[in-house]
């Protein structure tokens, strides 16, 4: 499948550095409203291909796939645009600033007989697919309680005006603190759980901003939450709390308890994240867990990817996915109406408020495969 890149920013790297891994993918060319920084990503990474404009991109007939990599509040007209010229997109987080313009996108690629799907594709990884297949086995027996955490720390304490991707853009960190973490962050982990557990019913969240003047001597143009807590219901009966803040220190860790036992992953940012189950046992009158983990065998080793980052992942393997999907005429794993559910998920999280908000969730979608090689 022909791609092109819009957005050569921060992430762009992270895309371009794993496209190796999906020859089926042909990078026709890169679009970025910033002429500079397109031409120093194109030299940078050897890429010919530059468009001179949007409605250039747009109008190449031999373009079948756009990955939108533009900043999140861009993302919606972006995605559009592309759309209505009759391409495929893959968005980067979140699809839509607002949930009803998530809607109007998918319905919009429904009538044009298009996909738009969104990152992450952290569920497609070696990590989750292992994590899958131990519940399905039920290894831990009946899942009934969920801990997420997606704790980044003080990172606007941290030197972030220094840092840059691999090809000089600098991390676009104004962007990062307006849009807040639940919007940035909280997707690497509810992209896994309505996988696992199917469709969420609703979510009673929280958010608030403890730390409003991250920039100083800058004025952000809005101010996001930068922690949120919330439980999310899902239809199947599991319950999960999510933690998500810019204030506790790194932890990226998922927990996972049933009735025999408890499954856990200390990173849900790597793909070759190690897996570990802890079993269930009586004791006189006591239930407790065995002091030992064990490692549960991963279904594939990941991959090493050649680029600088906190997380580990194959950022090309959700548009190989989309591709694939096409090409086999089969549903994609990372289905439109499955990215919409998460995309509504962060919203209701991040949007809950210090008052604290009870969502009805209205959105829902088909279950997706794991993938061939962790069946």
């Amino acid at each position: 499948m022909r791609i092109a890149i819009i957005g050569t920013g921060f992430v762009a790297d992270y895309y371009i550095k794993t496209l190796p891994l999906h020859p089926e993918l042909e990078l026709l060319g890169v679009f970025d409203r910033n002429e500079a920084r397109k031409a120093q990503f194109a030299a940078h990474h050897k890429i010919t291909g530059q468009y001179p404009s949007l409605e250039a991109l747009l109008a190449d007939d031999r373009l079948q796939l756009v990955l939108n990599l533009t900043d999140p509040r861009s993302h919606y007209e972006v995605s559009r645009l592309c759309l209505m010229a009759g391409k495929h997109v893959y968005s980067e987080k979140p699809i839509a600033m607002e949930i009803a313009q998530a809607k109007e996108l998918i319905e919009l690629a429904e009538t044009k007989n298009l996909l738009i799907v969104s990152a992450p594709c952290s569920v497609l990884g070696e990590a989750a697919q292992t994590f899958w297949k131990a519940l399905r086995e039920g290894f831990i027996g009946k899942p009934r309680l969920v801990y997420a955490e997606m704790d980044e720390g003080m990172v606007f304490k941290m030197p972030f005006r220094e840092w840059s991707s691999e090809a000089g853009a600098p991390w676009p960190y104004k962007d990062e603190f307006e849009i807040g973490t639940t919007l940035e962050h909280a997707g690497y982990v509810l992209t896994w759980l309505p996988a696992f557990f199917g469709p969420a019913a609703s979510v009673f969240g929280f958010a608030t901003n403890l730390f409003p003047d991250k920039v100083p001597g800058e004025e952000l143009d809005m101010l996001s939450p930068d922690f949120g807590v919330a439980v999310i219901r899902f239809h199947s009966g599991v319950i999960a709390r999510l933690t998500n803040s810019l204030i506790a220190p790194h932890n990226h860790s998922l927990k996972v308890y049933g009735d025999e036992g408890a499954l856990t992953c200390d990173d849900t940012w790597f793909y070759g994240a190690p897996v570990y189950t802890r079993k269930s046992v009586k004791i006189r009158r006591k239930s407790v867990q065995l002091p030992w983990k064990v490692h549960y065998p991963a279904v594939k080793k990941a991959p090493k990817f050649d680029y600088r980052g906190v997380q580990q992942m194959d950022f090309a393997r959700g548009p190989a996915e989309l591709a694939d999907s096409i090409r086999e005429n089969r549903p994609c794993r990372l289905s439109p109406r499955y990215c919409l559910h998460v995309n509504e998920l962060v919203l209701a999280v991040n949007n809950a408020g210090e008052n604290g908000m009870a969502y009805q969730m209205t959105t829902t979608f088909d279950l997706p495969e794991p993938m061939p090689w962790a069946r």
